[in-house]
């Protein structure tokens, strides 16, 4: 079934330089990226972003972090893409997440875990809206699709 999904390189990702890293290995997997920028979040935005935490004790905690430094935000279409993009990510905490898995290979704890994807359609219907426009998602094919 075809899919989107948010993802987003947090902080630690982009001061790590692991950009580039991370949206090879959603392309290697036969994913598309239909939509990528790279943005600040606002206060108001990070906590609408997070508001299903809003009464965690850690709630203040990921909104100063995820608004304390420009972060990747990218679109991603594929088969089962919410549920493969979740494999590729792994385990929320980086210290056991399995290695091969963006949080294996380049996170050690659950503050700083690289990455944000969507655990739900519920979440990405609620999660889009704050980082992209449908105006601004491109619907095209790459010709060797049926690969995949």
């Amino acid at each position: 079934m075809q899919e989107r999904t948010l993802v987003l390189v947090k902080p630690d990702g982009v001061k790590r330089r692991l950009v580039g890293e991370v949206l090879r290995r959603f392309e290697a997997k036969g994913l598309k990226l239909v939509g990528l920028k790279m943005l600040s979040l606002s206060k108001e935005e990070a906590e609408k972003h997070y508001s299903v935490h809003k009464e965690r004790p850690f709630f203040r905690d990921l909104v100063n972090y995820i608004t304390s430094s420009p972060i990747i935000a990218m679109i991603l279409e594929g088969n089962n893409a919410l549920s493969v993009v979740r494999n590729i990510c792994g385990s929320t905490d980086g210290s056991k997440a399995a290695p091969g898995t963006i949080r294996g290979d380049f996170s050690i704890s659950i503050e700083k875990n690289i990455i944000h994807a969507s655990d739900s359609q519920e979440s990405y219907n609620h999660e889009f809206p704050i980082f992209f426009k449908n105006s601004e998602l491109l619907s095209f094919e790459y010709g060797d699709e049926v690969l995949f």
